[in-house]
């Protein structure tokens, strides 16, 4: 009898944990089983492996095969067993030496003809990788997404026969060389947007501390030109989050394209997409638009138009950065710490309060309007801004404000206090951390009471109020936050009444 192992990862979440690929040849009539919880994709592995060593002149034994995928417990899915399952028949069967497995790991799908196709998840496997001080064997198309793992030799291959080549020490794989650096998109300018001169300042201001925001106002005033130049005002990933979020997305189905390494993800679901596609799920459970939104943006626009409990699936990643999926027997945890940015109109027909008295709408169709965001969802919005129309000075106007570069100078800057500081931006400091760095005078603490009293104030808004009057004072370049701090963050919190 002959026992081959072969190292290789699943995915579970954006973890990567090992798998032994273990393939006994053993007595009795010609049969291939696949054991350790496969799934259907994994199952199907069986076909396409037999063709594959066919094709490439390899013999298929003619014995019982089975191949066990180890730990036994942990659910196996895609197609990225193939290889490891082909190599370890050849070397179970002596077509390999044993031996040239050691100190690799293999994860790719096989083709009928033997070719190497890519697979998902392979930065966060090479992250696993890195970590088992392994070499990692993948197919050409996912080296450049592996290599940004650092630490870990990649060696790309085009078919199983290279990789067995290399095995058999008669042409080697050459490592995967460190991929030149990509330049960030191109944004469109806030240069481009007329007017809204309080809504780009507001921005800015999110921008600088992290914080989530809400747009209310008519159609075409431009809350969705604002919303798609957000991303490029914001503060350069470092290496960590720019691994996070490539990790999510290359777990997820659209995988990661390497030419957006450290760019900032801004995602902006339609507002009829399902809880599960907003927030994670399916069997094996896959991450979503929150998710995928990690360390970037996730912009919801007509906000009301979603349904209630996609909404208020949003409260709990908002305040903690994690969403947690149980389905069954199988749990999985998804990093979540996404920017919200909203927009919606100020009633159903969207023309309250414009200059041309469109507005039909009765006070109980605004009321139903409004109340499709819940309380304690809105409570959790740190700024809220009207996007008025525009007046018309400002449309025949050739250019109006900064451009985006001299923004985002900025918050770079503002951001910069913020890490050398507390090591955080302000949007994620505790009630301990509150106290500490946003600490206020006799004069400011007042006018922060008169406003929780006349604004109905919560708790938690009190706390988000001195947060962006933080933000505020760091784009100012002041160690203390003053009275006018104070005063623009509570003007941000005016709309609390009305929704």
């Amino acid at each position: 009898m002959a026992l081959a192992t072969v190292a290789s990862r699943a995915l579970a979440g954006i973890d990567a944990p090992e798998v032994t690929v273990e393939v006994h040849l053993g007595p009795g009539l010609p049969a291939f089983h696949i054991v350790g919880l496969p799934d259907a994709e994994v199952r199907e592995a069986k076909d396409r492996v037999r063709a594959a060593l066919n094709h490439a002149q390899f013999e298929f034994p003619s014995r019982r095969i089975t191949v066990n995928l180890a730990p036994a417990d942990l659910p196996k899915d895609s197609s990225r067993f193939d290889l490891p399952i082909a190599l370890g028949i050849l070397a179970a069967s002596g077509q390999l030496r044993a031996a040239a497995l050691e100190g690799l790991e293999f994860a790719g799908e096989l083709s009928l003809t033997g070719e190497l196709r890519p697979v998902r998840g392979a930065l966060a496997m090479a992250l696993g990788c890195a970590r088992s001080g392994r070499s990692f064997v993948l197919p050409a198309q996912n080296a450049a997404q592996a290599a940004l793992a650092g630490r870990v030799t990649v060696l790309p291959a085009n078919s199983l026969l290279e990789v067995c080549a290399h095995l058999a020490g008669q042409a080697l794989l050459q490592p995967h060389g460190p991929d030149a650096v990509h330049a960030l998109p191109a944004y469109a300018d806030f240069r481009d947007v007329k007017g809204q001169t309080a809504a780009k300042r507001a921005l800015e201001v999110a921008a600088a501390g992290g914080h989530s925001l809400l747009m209310v106002g008519p159609p075409g005033t431009g809350k969705s030109m604002l919303a798609a130049r957000f991303p490029g005002i914001l503060a350069p990933m470092s290496e960590a989050e720019a691994l996070e979020s490539a990790a999510i997305q290359s777990a997820s189905a659209g995988g990661f394209d390497t030419a957006r390494w450290a760019a900032r993800p801004l995602r902006a679901p339609h507002h009829t997409a399902s809880r599960v596609a907003l927030v994670g799920g399916g069997s094996p459970p896959r991450p979503g638009e929150i998710s995928l939104a990690h360390q970037g943006v996730l912009f919801l626009d007509e906000l009301p138009e979603f349904g209630r409990e996609e909404l208020e699936a949003l409260r709990e990643p908002l305040e903690s950065g994690w969403v947690s999926l149980s389905r069954g027997a199988r749990q999985a945890r998804f990093p979540a710490r996404f920017q919200l940015m909203a927009a919606m109109n100020p009633c159903p027909c969207g023309y309250l309060g414009h200059a041309s008295g469109r507005c039909r709408c009765t006070p109980d169709a605004i009321a139903r309007y409004r109340a499709r965001i819940s309380g304690p969802l809105a409570d959790r919005i740190d700024i809220k801004i009207d996007a008025p129309v525009p007046r018309e000075a400002e449309l025949l106007a050739a250019a109006d404000g900064e451009p985006t570069r001299a923004i985002r100078e900025r918050v770079v800057a503002a951001r910069g206090l913020q890490v050398q500081r507390q090591g955080k931006p302000n949007a994620l400091l505790g009630t301990q951390e509150i106290e500490t760095h946003c600490a206020t005078g006799a004069e400011v603490e007042s006018l922060v009471k008169q406003a929780m009293v006349r604004l109905s104030l919560s708790a938690r808004a009190y706390h988000r109020v001195l947060r962006v009057a933080r933000s505020i004072a760091d784009l100012d370049a002041c160690e203390a936050i003053g009275t006018a701090h104070v005063a623009e963050a509570i003007q941000y919190r005016r709309m609390d009444a009305a929704l």
